[in-house]
Order: C-alpha cells, then sequence, then structure tokens
C-alpha cells in the first residue's frame, strides 16, 4: 500500500531496511499462497446453497489433480487450468453471496474466500520463479492434498520497489555472499556495496573451530559424548552463561539429556517446540549478570537472533550445525530450480541460507565494545576455506 500512495503522490521516497538478510525468505513469503483440501471441506458442510455448487465443482476437479500421484508429493511444471478456472468461478461465487449477505462474510467462509483469492492472483504471476507442487495424504479410502505455489525468487517483485525509490539502502551483518541477494532480491548491477569495519576488537572474541566432530545426521550419535565434554570442559574453565545451538529439537534433547546425567553440576535450560512469548521471556530471563548456565536453543528459532544479552549474560555460544535446511523433496526441487537459474543449487538451498543462521547465533555473543566472549564452531566442515570465507572478516580464525 505504501508503495501505491508514493507512486500515486509520486512523492520522493528514501527507504532504509534493517535485518536486510530476512528480505528473501519474507518476499518469498509475500508471493506465494496455499491452498488444503481439508479447509475446502471444512467449508463445503455448513456452506449456504448459492456457493455450493461451486464448491463441489472446484473439489471435483481438485481431486481430478492427485488422482493420478503417486508420490506424497511432486512438483509440476505448470499450473493447473481447469482448477484454476473452477477456483475463479468459486470467488465468484462467494463474491456475489457475500454482497447479498454482508453478515456472512466471517469464520470459515470468509477465511477459504481469502485464501482462494490470493491463490488466483499468485497463480497469474507464475513463471519459472515459482514452483506449483502438490502434496497428497492418504486417509482411509480417501486422498486429500495440499496445493502449493511457491515463490522461490522474489527478484521480479522487490527491483521494482527499490528502483523506485531515490535511494535504498539495505544493512544487516549477514549479507554474504553478495550475489546471492543481489541475484535473489533483484539488486541493480549498479548497486554499491560497503562493508562497514566492525566496532568490535578481534580480541574481544575468541573463536575456536572443533573439527574432530562431525555433526552429519549419520555421525550423530556418535559426537553426543564429545559434544558434551567440549561444553563441560568450557564451562569448568571460564564458567558463566552460554547458548548452545543444534539443528533440531531431537538434536539438542540428546545433548541435553547427556549433559545433565553426566554433568548434573551445570545448569542447563532447553528451548521447546511451540514456545510462547512468557516461555520465551522465561528462557531470556535465566540469562542474568550474576547466574551460569547453558541454554539450549534450536538454530534459526526465537533465539538465534534479535535477542540482546550483553555482558555477563551471554559469555559464550556452542555451535553444533552449519544450519543446513532438511534434505526434504521441497528443497530438492528448490535445489534443482537455483541451479538451472544460478547455477549453484546446493549453496543457494542449503549452504547460504544456514551460514547466515550461524553468524547469527554467533553475534549474539559480543553485544557492546566492553563484551568479551567465546564462540565455539562444532563441525569438520567449519575448517574448509569456503565454509570460513562466508564468516565474519573480523573475526580471528
Amino acid at each position: 500500500m505504501l508503495f501505491g500512495l508514493s507512486q500515486f503522490n509520486q512523492w520522493r521516497v528514501a527507504v532504509l531496511v534493517d535485518e536486510a538478510h530476512n528480505m528473501v525468505e519474507r518476499a518469498r513469503s509475500m508471493y506465494s499462497a496455499t491452498l488444503d483440501q481439508h479447509s475446502l471441506n471444512q467449508v463445503r458442510q455448513s456452506a449456504p446453497e448459492p456457493v455450493k455448487k461451486a464448491l463441489q465443482r472446484l473439489n471435483r476437479d481438485w481431486n481430478a489433480l492427485h488422482k493420478e500421484q503417486v508420490a506424497p508429493y511432486q512438483a509440476y511444471a505448470a499450473t493447473p487450468a481447469k482448477f484454476l478456472n473452477s477456483l475463479s468461478l468459486c470467488i465468484t461465487a462467494f463474491g456475489d453471496y457475500f454482497n447479498e449477505h454482508p453478515h456472512a462474510a466471517n469464520g470459515e467462509l470468509q477465511s477459504f474466500y481469502f485464501e482462494a483469492i490470493q491463490f488466483g492472483r499468485i497463480a497469474e504471476l507464475f513463471d519459472e520463479h515459482f514452483l506449483f507442487d502438490i502434496s497428497k495424504r492418504d486417509l482411509g479410502s480417501k486422498s486429500l492434498s495440499r496445493l502449493c505455489l511457491r515463490n522461490v525468487v522474489p527478484a521480479g517483485f522487490v527491483r521494482p520497489r527499490l528502483t523506485a525509490a531515490i535511494s535504498a539502502v539495505l544493512f544487516s551483518a549477514t549479507l554474504n555472499p553478495r550475489h546471492f541477494y543481489r541475484d535473489l532480491l533483484g539488486l541493480p548491477d549498479t548497486t554499491a556495496w560497503v562493508d562497514v569495519e566492525s566496532p568490535f576488537q578481534r580480541s574481544q572474541l575468541d573463536v575456536e573451530i572443533v573439527s574432530r566432530i562431525s555433526t552429519r545426521y549419520s555421525h550423530r550419535q556418535a559426537s553426543l559424548a564429545p559434544i558434551v565434554e567440549l561444553m563441560a570442559r568450557q564451562f569448568e574453565a571460564r564458567p558463566g552463561n552460554y547458548l548452545a545451538f543444534f539443528s533440531s529439537f531431537d538434536y539438542l534433547q540428546q545433548v541435553a539429556e547427556l549433559m545433565e546425567r553426566s554433568h548434573p553440576d551445570v545448569p542447563v535450560w532447553k528451548q521447546s517446540r511451540g514456545m510462547a512469548e512468557a516461555e520465551r521471556q522465561a528462557f531470556l530471563e535465566r540469562f542474568t549478570p550474576a547466574s551460569q548456565g547453558i541454554g539450549f536453543a534450536v538454530l534459526g528459532g526465537a533465539f538465534g537472533e534479535g535477542i540482546d544479552l550483553p555482558g555477563a549474560r551471554l559469555i559464550g555460544a556452542f555451535i553444533a550445525t552449519l544450519g543446513l535446511a532438511q534434505i526434504n523433496p521441497v528443497n530438492e526441487q528448490l535445489k534443482q530450480r537455483m541451479s538451472l537459474l544460478f547455477g549453484a543449487g546446493y549453496d543457494y538451498t542449503y549452504l547460504y541460507p544456514g551460514m547466515q543462521k550461524v553468524v547469527q547465533a554467533a553475534g549474539r555473543v559480543i553485544r557492546g565494545l566492553d563484551d568479551r566472549g567465546v564462540v565455539v564452531l562444532i563441525d569438520d566442515r567449519f575448517a574448509e576455506r569456503k565454509i570460513q570465507q562466508l564468516l565474519p572478516a573480523w573475526w580471528q580464525l
């Protein structure tokens, strides 16, 4: 809306974007859409007569989409024209009904109506920068599916907004590598890149790479005891507050449980799935200038960025993962498309987003000019030159 107003009123706009590393995922989300057949079935049960026929037709065409699909997940080269036509008729039927019955525009009916509109609009934008996929699940003798239009390269939508401004400044501690953000955000070739020198000194942060441990999934079980002993030794050598980041809740739980059994004298508190705001606040309140212990968290979660624990509230972080996204059919499709478009499918899908999370998490340790701390990077891959090039230049490796 702000962009539209600035264009209409011919405002001269300057744009400042903080935490710009989040723009890729935020923009992808804005230009993506999903529809779940379960929601359609819920709406069909209570739908008024004037829209039932349109919903029934939509459901028939929806069933036809996944009828021949064998795998639980499959991506398709084009959007389904017949289904989209039925969806358009359904949207029209809903609109006409709501015009005549304004009081009915609420609850499940309204929610599905808005979701259908969004899906239809995104479908009109579909090109090589999108994926269309169907996730199918069998429920007894019936099958239901979830349709998704995934924007994977938002450059075509972001660039016009940035270039319409008289200037746009994007800043973040993790806009590295440059070509990744240039390609996905559509930054002009004339974009000026400025590496601002860190206000922190190398002497403030000890960075240790532990290359004798592998945190790959196949090596997880073997890594538990070495990680626990490493953390216990660091805590004994320098008692204080630490954060320990892992790639998943399962991995976190296994290491935390072994720590509690092997070193019951080390206070431990853990992030859990679906933490409410009060629970997240209680987790952070454990980090006081006088406390000691290790808080276990998932990399890329609520405690991986955007929190400030200055001074003695946090003196170190253990990062036992490269932050790589889970290998699954969706990410593998994304990798294929990134490879086709940019020739670097693995890096664009897994490596660069993962290392961004690593650097953000490590950045929790030094928050002021008087802070001193340690970051322990636990995985043999952190010793590779390609990985180290993605770490902050001011770190002493």
